[in-house]
Protein backbone atom coordinates (compact mmCIF):
# COMPACT_ATOMS: atom_id res chain seq x y z
CA UNK A 1 0.00 0.00 0.00
CA UNK A 2 2.71 2.50 1.00
CA UNK A 3 4.81 1.72 -2.08
CA UNK A 4 2.10 3.29 -4.22
CA UNK A 5 2.43 6.73 -2.68
CA UNK A 6 4.94 8.05 -5.20
CA UNK A 7 3.71 6.32 -8.37
CA UNK A 8 2.13 8.34 -11.21
CA UNK A 9 -1.52 8.81 -10.25
CA UNK A 10 -2.94 7.48 -13.51
CA UNK A 11 -1.38 4.05 -12.76
CA UNK A 12 -2.93 3.80 -9.29
CA UNK A 13 -6.16 2.41 -7.93
CA UNK A 14 -8.62 5.01 -6.60
CA UNK A 15 -7.55 4.28 -3.04
CA UNK A 16 -3.85 4.78 -3.80
CA UNK A 17 -4.62 7.99 -5.68
CA UNK A 18 -6.37 9.19 -2.56
CA UNK A 19 -3.39 8.31 -0.39
CA UNK A 20 -1.02 10.18 -2.69
CA UNK A 21 -3.35 13.17 -2.89
CA UNK A 22 -3.32 13.41 0.91
CA UNK A 23 0.49 13.62 0.73
CA UNK A 24 0.72 16.09 -2.18
CA UNK A 25 -2.12 18.33 -0.96
CA UNK A 26 -0.34 18.76 2.35
CA UNK A 27 2.76 20.24 0.71
CA UNK A 28 1.30 23.64 -0.30
CA UNK A 29 -0.65 23.67 2.98
CA UNK A 30 2.65 23.15 4.81
CA UNK A 31 4.30 25.95 2.82
CA UNK A 32 1.55 28.38 3.85
CA UNK A 33 1.51 27.22 7.47
CA UNK A 34 5.25 27.69 7.89
CA UNK A 35 5.77 30.92 5.97
CA UNK A 36 2.84 32.59 7.76
CA UNK A 37 2.85 30.65 11.05
CA UNK A 38 5.28 29.65 13.78
CA UNK A 39 8.15 32.07 14.42
CA UNK A 40 7.36 34.01 11.24
CA UNK A 41 3.83 34.70 12.53
CA UNK A 42 5.41 36.08 15.70
CA UNK A 43 7.85 38.11 13.58
CA UNK A 44 4.99 39.58 11.51
CA UNK A 45 3.03 40.52 14.64
CA UNK A 46 6.11 42.18 16.16
CA UNK A 47 6.58 44.04 12.85
CA UNK A 48 3.01 45.33 13.16
CA UNK A 49 3.67 46.48 16.74
CA UNK A 50 2.09 43.67 18.79
CA UNK A 51 3.09 43.05 22.43
CA UNK A 52 3.29 39.71 24.28
CA UNK A 53 -0.39 39.69 25.29
CA UNK A 54 -1.58 40.31 21.71
CA UNK A 55 0.82 37.62 20.45
CA UNK A 56 -0.60 35.26 23.07
CA UNK A 57 -4.13 35.95 21.80
CA UNK A 58 -3.10 35.28 18.20
CA UNK A 59 -1.33 32.05 19.12
CA UNK A 60 -4.41 30.90 21.05
CA UNK A 61 -6.85 31.43 18.18
CA UNK A 62 -6.25 28.13 16.28
CA UNK A 63 -7.03 26.14 19.42
CA UNK A 64 -10.09 28.26 20.26
CA UNK A 65 -11.45 27.75 16.74
CA UNK A 66 -11.56 24.00 17.47
CA UNK A 67 -14.89 24.63 19.21
CA UNK A 68 -16.59 25.00 15.83
CA UNK A 69 -15.89 21.31 15.20
CA UNK A 70 -18.70 20.44 17.62
CA UNK A 71 -21.18 22.30 15.42
CA UNK A 72 -19.89 20.56 12.29
CA UNK A 73 -20.09 17.16 14.02
CA UNK A 74 -23.73 17.77 15.02
CA UNK A 75 -24.67 18.56 11.43
CA UNK A 76 -22.20 16.34 9.60
CA UNK A 77 -25.05 14.49 7.88
CA UNK A 78 -25.59 17.70 5.91
CA UNK A 79 -22.01 17.54 4.62
CA UNK A 80 -22.29 14.25 2.73
CA UNK A 81 -20.13 15.67 -0.08
CA UNK A 82 -17.14 15.90 2.22
CA UNK A 83 -14.72 16.67 -0.61
CA UNK A 84 -16.66 19.80 -1.58
CA UNK A 85 -16.85 21.20 1.93
CA UNK A 86 -13.23 20.34 2.72
CA UNK A 87 -12.34 22.28 -0.44
CA UNK A 88 -14.51 25.30 0.47
CA UNK A 89 -13.50 25.54 4.12
CA UNK A 90 -9.80 24.91 3.48
CA UNK A 91 -9.57 27.43 0.66
CA UNK A 92 -11.45 29.98 2.76
CA UNK A 93 -8.92 29.48 5.54
CA UNK A 94 -5.87 29.88 3.30
CA UNK A 95 -7.24 32.80 1.27
CA UNK A 96 -8.09 34.77 4.42
CA UNK A 97 -4.76 34.01 6.09
CA UNK A 98 -2.86 35.05 2.97
CA UNK A 99 -4.97 38.20 2.75
CA UNK A 100 -3.55 39.37 6.11
CA UNK A 101 -0.51 40.40 4.07
CA UNK A 102 -2.62 43.26 2.66
CA UNK A 103 -3.28 44.78 6.08
CA UNK A 104 -0.35 47.29 5.97
CA UNK A 105 -1.64 48.53 2.59
CA UNK A 106 -5.37 48.74 3.33
CA UNK A 107 -5.67 49.46 7.06
CA UNK A 108 -4.50 52.42 9.18
CA UNK A 109 -1.46 51.44 11.25
CA UNK A 110 -3.27 51.92 14.56
CA UNK A 111 -5.57 49.00 13.64
CA UNK A 112 -3.07 46.57 12.13
CA UNK A 113 -2.92 44.13 15.05
CA UNK A 114 -6.69 44.16 15.73
CA UNK A 115 -7.47 43.60 12.04
CA UNK A 116 -4.99 40.74 11.87
CA UNK A 117 -6.56 39.02 14.88
CA UNK A 118 -10.08 39.32 13.39
CA UNK A 119 -9.03 37.94 9.99
CA UNK A 120 -6.90 35.24 11.63
CA UNK A 121 -9.84 34.16 13.79
CA UNK A 122 -12.25 33.82 10.84
CA UNK A 123 -9.54 32.03 8.86
CA UNK A 124 -9.06 29.39 11.56
CA UNK A 125 -12.79 28.94 12.10
CA UNK A 126 -12.81 27.89 8.43
CA UNK A 127 -9.75 25.70 9.01
CA UNK A 128 -11.25 23.82 11.94
CA UNK A 129 -14.63 23.46 10.19
CA UNK A 130 -12.87 21.71 7.34
CA UNK A 131 -10.61 19.86 9.76
CA UNK A 132 -13.22 17.54 11.24
CA UNK A 133 -14.50 16.70 7.74
CA UNK A 134 -10.96 16.14 6.43
CA UNK A 135 -10.08 13.92 9.39
CA UNK A 136 -13.16 11.75 8.96
CA UNK A 137 -12.55 11.52 5.19
CA UNK A 138 -8.89 10.55 5.55
CA UNK A 139 -9.64 8.13 8.39
CA UNK A 140 -12.04 6.31 6.04
CA UNK A 141 -9.49 6.44 3.21
CA UNK A 142 -6.42 5.04 5.00
CA UNK A 143 -6.52 1.31 5.91
CA UNK A 144 -6.17 0.77 9.66
CA UNK A 145 -3.31 -1.73 9.27
CA UNK A 146 -0.98 0.85 7.65
CA UNK A 147 -2.32 3.97 9.39
CA UNK A 148 0.61 4.50 11.75
CA UNK A 149 3.31 4.06 9.10
CA UNK A 150 1.39 5.98 6.43
CA UNK A 151 0.94 9.07 8.59
CA UNK A 152 4.52 8.73 9.78
CA UNK A 153 5.75 8.88 6.17
CA UNK A 154 3.28 11.63 5.23
CA UNK A 155 4.31 13.80 8.16
CA UNK A 156 8.00 13.16 7.46
CA UNK A 157 7.59 14.51 3.92
CA UNK A 158 5.64 17.54 5.12
CA UNK A 159 8.11 18.44 7.84
CA UNK A 160 10.96 18.19 5.35
CA UNK A 161 9.09 20.80 3.30
CA UNK A 162 8.42 22.82 6.46
CA UNK A 163 12.12 22.84 7.35
CA UNK A 164 13.14 24.16 3.93
CA UNK A 165 10.36 26.77 3.98
CA UNK A 166 11.33 28.08 7.38
CA UNK A 167 14.99 28.38 6.45
CA UNK A 168 14.12 30.19 3.23
CA UNK A 169 11.61 32.41 5.02
CA UNK A 170 14.17 33.41 7.63
CA UNK A 171 16.75 34.22 4.97
CA UNK A 172 14.24 36.30 3.00
CA UNK A 173 13.42 38.38 6.09
CA UNK A 174 17.08 38.71 7.02
CA UNK A 175 18.33 39.77 3.58
CA UNK A 176 15.49 42.08 2.50
CA UNK A 177 14.11 45.16 4.24
CA UNK A 178 11.51 43.92 6.72
CA UNK A 179 8.42 45.11 4.82
CA UNK A 180 9.69 43.77 1.47
CA UNK A 181 10.54 40.42 3.03
CA UNK A 182 6.98 39.89 4.21
CA UNK A 183 5.65 40.87 0.76
CA UNK A 184 7.75 38.09 -0.81
CA UNK A 185 6.52 35.55 1.76
CA UNK A 186 2.89 36.43 1.12
CA UNK A 187 3.30 36.22 -2.67
CA UNK A 188 4.72 32.69 -2.30
CA UNK A 189 1.75 31.77 -0.08
CA UNK A 190 -0.76 33.14 -2.61
CA UNK A 191 0.70 30.80 -5.26
CA UNK A 192 0.64 27.89 -2.78
CA UNK A 193 -3.05 28.58 -2.08
CA UNK A 194 -3.90 28.08 -5.75
CA UNK A 195 -1.92 24.82 -5.84
CA UNK A 196 -3.61 23.62 -2.67
CA UNK A 197 -7.07 24.24 -4.14
CA UNK A 198 -6.22 22.08 -7.17
CA UNK A 199 -5.05 19.21 -4.94
CA UNK A 200 -8.05 19.45 -2.60
CA UNK A 201 -10.36 18.91 -5.58
CA UNK A 202 -8.57 15.60 -6.30
CA UNK A 203 -9.63 13.93 -3.05
CA UNK A 204 -12.04 11.00 -3.47
CA UNK A 205 -15.58 11.69 -2.27
CA UNK A 206 -16.13 8.60 -0.11
CA UNK A 207 -19.62 7.88 1.25
CA UNK A 208 -20.23 9.08 4.79
CA UNK A 209 -21.27 6.46 7.33
CA UNK A 210 -24.01 8.02 9.43
CA UNK A 211 -24.20 7.89 13.20
CA UNK A 212 -26.42 5.20 14.71
CA UNK A 213 -28.04 7.91 16.83
CA UNK A 214 -30.70 10.24 15.43
CA UNK A 215 -30.72 12.52 18.49
CA UNK A 216 -27.97 15.15 18.68
CA UNK A 217 -27.89 14.81 22.47
CA UNK A 218 -27.33 11.05 22.22
CA UNK A 219 -24.60 11.63 19.62
CA UNK A 220 -22.81 13.90 22.09
CA UNK A 221 -23.33 11.49 24.96
CA UNK A 222 -21.52 8.66 23.16
CA UNK A 223 -17.98 10.10 23.65
CA UNK A 224 -18.90 11.69 27.00
CA UNK A 225 -19.96 8.30 28.37
CA UNK A 226 -16.86 6.52 27.04
CA UNK A 227 -14.89 6.64 30.30
CA UNK A 228 -11.50 5.53 28.94
CA UNK A 229 -11.70 7.99 26.04
CA UNK A 230 -12.92 10.89 28.17
CA UNK A 231 -10.31 10.48 30.91
CA UNK A 232 -7.52 10.38 28.34
CA UNK A 233 -8.95 13.40 26.54
CA UNK A 234 -9.29 15.46 29.74
CA UNK A 235 -5.73 14.62 30.76
CA UNK A 236 -4.32 15.54 27.35
CA UNK A 237 -6.34 18.77 27.46
CA UNK A 238 -4.84 19.76 30.83
CA UNK A 239 -1.37 18.83 29.59
CA UNK A 240 -1.89 21.10 26.56
CA UNK A 241 -3.10 23.92 28.83
CA UNK A 242 0.11 23.87 30.85
CA UNK A 243 2.33 23.23 27.82
CA UNK A 244 0.84 26.16 25.91
CA UNK A 245 1.74 28.60 28.65
CA UNK A 246 5.33 28.34 27.43
CA UNK A 247 5.90 26.35 24.23
CA UNK A 248 4.00 28.53 21.68
CA UNK A 249 5.85 31.55 23.09
CA UNK A 250 9.33 30.10 22.56
CA UNK A 251 9.71 32.20 19.38
CA UNK A 252 8.58 35.33 21.21
CA UNK A 253 11.19 34.74 23.92
CA UNK A 254 13.94 34.16 21.37
CA UNK A 255 13.03 37.24 19.32
CA UNK A 256 11.96 39.78 21.94
CA UNK A 257 13.71 38.76 25.17
CA UNK A 258 16.86 36.87 24.16
CA UNK A 259 17.12 39.23 21.12
CA UNK A 260 18.15 36.66 18.51
CA UNK A 261 17.82 37.71 14.87
CA UNK A 262 15.43 36.14 12.35
CA UNK A 263 18.12 33.88 10.90
CA UNK A 264 19.00 32.27 14.22
CA UNK A 265 15.38 31.82 15.24
CA UNK A 266 14.47 30.19 11.93
CA UNK A 267 17.60 27.99 11.98
CA UNK A 268 16.79 26.81 15.51
CA UNK A 269 13.14 26.18 14.64
CA UNK A 270 14.23 24.40 11.44
CA UNK A 271 16.38 22.08 13.54
CA UNK A 272 13.22 21.23 15.49
CA UNK A 273 11.34 20.54 12.27
CA UNK A 274 14.06 18.31 10.86
CA UNK A 275 14.02 16.32 14.08
CA UNK A 276 10.21 16.13 13.89
CA UNK A 277 10.51 14.98 10.28
CA UNK A 278 12.53 11.93 11.30
CA UNK A 279 10.66 11.40 14.56
CA UNK A 280 7.32 11.11 12.73
CA UNK A 281 8.70 8.17 10.78
CA UNK A 282 10.05 6.41 13.87
CA UNK A 283 6.98 7.12 16.01
CA UNK A 284 4.87 5.79 13.13
CA UNK A 285 6.98 2.62 12.97
CA UNK A 286 6.75 2.20 16.74
CA UNK A 287 2.99 2.61 16.48
CA UNK A 288 2.85 -0.54 14.38
CA UNK A 289 4.37 -2.44 17.34
CA UNK A 290 3.08 -0.60 20.40
CA UNK A 291 -0.35 0.76 21.32
CA UNK A 292 -1.03 4.47 20.79
CA UNK A 293 -1.72 5.15 24.47
CA UNK A 294 1.55 3.50 25.48
CA UNK A 295 3.52 5.68 23.08
CA UNK A 296 1.72 8.81 24.31
CA UNK A 297 3.02 8.00 27.80
CA UNK A 298 6.54 8.00 26.33
CA UNK A 299 6.14 11.23 24.32
CA UNK A 300 4.74 13.54 27.00
CA UNK A 301 7.76 13.51 29.38
CA UNK A 302 9.98 14.44 26.41
CA UNK A 303 7.96 17.66 25.90
CA UNK A 304 8.38 18.42 29.62
CA UNK A 305 12.14 17.85 29.35
CA UNK A 306 12.35 20.36 26.47
CA UNK A 307 10.91 23.06 28.75
CA UNK A 308 13.24 22.14 31.62
CA UNK A 309 16.31 22.36 29.40
CA UNK A 310 15.87 26.13 28.99
CA UNK A 311 17.57 26.40 32.39
CA UNK A 312 20.83 25.36 30.70
CA UNK A 313 21.14 29.00 29.55
CA UNK A 314 22.48 29.77 33.01
CA UNK A 315 25.73 27.87 32.40
CA UNK A 316 25.98 27.10 28.66
CA UNK A 317 25.95 29.20 25.46
CA UNK A 318 22.41 30.33 24.63
CA UNK A 319 22.45 29.09 21.02
CA UNK A 320 23.65 25.62 22.06
CA UNK A 321 20.95 25.33 24.72
CA UNK A 322 18.18 26.48 22.37
CA UNK A 323 19.25 24.01 19.70
CA UNK A 324 19.16 21.16 22.24
CA UNK A 325 15.78 22.37 23.55
CA UNK A 326 14.28 22.31 20.07
CA UNK A 327 15.78 18.92 19.21
CA UNK A 328 14.11 17.42 22.28
CA UNK A 329 10.91 19.37 21.58
CA UNK A 330 10.88 18.04 18.01
CA UNK A 331 11.02 14.45 19.26
CA UNK A 332 8.27 14.99 21.83
CA UNK A 333 5.88 17.11 19.78
CA UNK A 334 6.38 14.89 16.72
CA UNK A 335 5.30 11.92 18.81
CA UNK A 336 2.36 13.73 20.36
CA UNK A 337 1.02 15.11 17.06
CA UNK A 338 1.08 11.74 15.34
CA UNK A 339 -0.20 9.76 18.31
CA UNK A 340 -2.98 12.15 19.29
CA UNK A 341 -4.28 11.99 15.71
CA UNK A 342 -4.11 8.19 15.71
CA UNK A 343 -5.77 8.15 19.12
CA UNK A 344 -8.88 10.01 17.91
CA UNK A 345 -9.24 8.04 14.68
CA UNK A 346 -8.08 4.67 15.97
CA UNK A 347 -9.71 4.45 19.41
CA UNK A 348 -13.14 5.53 18.19
CA UNK A 349 -16.10 3.75 16.52
CA UNK A 350 -16.30 4.61 12.81
CA UNK A 351 -19.97 5.64 12.77
CA UNK A 352 -19.48 8.00 15.74
CA UNK A 353 -15.98 9.18 14.82
CA UNK A 354 -16.87 12.77 13.79
CA UNK A 355 -18.41 13.43 17.21
CA UNK A 356 -15.45 11.84 19.01
CA UNK A 357 -13.08 14.00 16.94
CA UNK A 358 -15.16 17.10 17.67
CA UNK A 359 -15.32 16.48 21.42
CA UNK A 360 -11.56 15.90 21.57
CA UNK A 361 -10.93 19.04 19.50
CA UNK A 362 -13.35 21.14 21.54
CA UNK A 363 -11.98 20.13 24.94
CA UNK A 364 -8.33 20.41 23.92
CA UNK A 365 -9.22 23.57 21.98
CA UNK A 366 -10.51 25.32 25.09
CA UNK A 367 -7.39 24.53 27.10
CA UNK A 368 -5.12 25.11 24.11
CA UNK A 369 -6.72 28.55 23.76
CA UNK A 370 -6.29 29.41 27.44
CA UNK A 371 -2.60 28.41 27.57
CA UNK A 372 -1.09 31.09 25.28
CA UNK A 373 -3.41 33.73 26.79
CA UNK A 374 -2.11 32.89 30.25
CA UNK A 375 1.45 32.71 28.95
CA UNK A 376 1.19 36.07 27.19
CA UNK A 377 -0.17 37.67 30.36
CA UNK A 378 2.55 36.10 32.49
CA UNK A 379 5.30 37.43 30.22
CA UNK A 380 3.69 40.89 30.27
CA UNK A 381 3.37 40.79 34.07
CA UNK A 382 6.99 39.65 34.40
CA UNK A 383 8.33 42.40 32.12
CA UNK A 384 10.15 44.03 35.06
CA UNK A 385 11.32 40.77 36.67
CA UNK A 386 14.93 39.51 36.57
CA UNK A 387 16.20 38.44 33.16
CA UNK A 388 16.45 34.76 34.15
CA UNK A 389 12.73 34.63 34.97
CA UNK A 390 11.75 36.01 31.55
CA UNK A 391 14.33 34.10 29.50
CA UNK A 392 14.10 30.61 31.03
CA UNK A 393 12.33 30.74 34.39
CA UNK A 394 8.78 30.51 33.06
CA UNK A 395 9.70 27.58 30.79
CA UNK A 396 11.52 25.88 33.67
CA UNK A 397 8.53 26.01 36.01
CA UNK A 398 6.20 24.92 33.20
CA UNK A 399 8.42 21.94 32.42
CA UNK A 400 8.50 20.84 36.05
CA UNK A 401 4.70 20.80 36.24
CA UNK A 402 4.44 18.95 32.90
CA UNK A 403 6.90 16.30 34.07
CA UNK A 404 4.88 15.65 37.23
CA UNK A 405 1.69 15.32 35.17
CA UNK A 406 3.33 13.00 32.63
CA UNK A 407 4.93 10.68 35.17
CA UNK A 408 2.25 10.62 37.88
CA UNK A 409 -1.12 11.08 36.15
CA UNK A 410 -0.27 9.92 32.62
CA UNK A 411 0.26 6.21 33.40
CA UNK A 412 -3.12 6.10 35.18
CA UNK A 413 -5.34 7.68 32.54
CA UNK A 414 -3.49 6.43 29.43
CA UNK A 415 -3.60 2.74 30.33
CA UNK A 416 -4.77 0.40 27.61
CA UNK A 417 -8.40 -0.61 27.26
CA UNK A 418 -9.20 -3.99 28.73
Amino acid sequence: MLKGILLPRRRMSEQRRGLQTAVVEGIPATIIGNLLGGPLLTAYLLYMGAKSDAIGIALAIPAFANLVQLVIAFYIHRFENRRLFVLLFSLGHRILWTATGLIPFWVPQAYWVQTYIVMFTISFICAQSGGVLWTSLVADMVPAKVRGRYFGIRNTIHWAVASVCLLIGGQILNRLPEGQGFIVLYIICAAATVWNGIELYRYPNLPLERSNESSKLKMLQKPLRDRNYLLATLFLAMFILVQNVAVPLFSYVMLDIVKLNYSWVTVITTVQMIVMMFSYYYWGSLNSRFATRTLLKWALPIIALACLLWAGMEVLPVILVLIVVHIVLGIGVGGYNLLAFNFIIGDTPKSERPMYIAVFSAITGITGFMGPLIGGRIYKYMADSPYWVQSYGISLFTGALLLIMALVIGPIVLKEKK
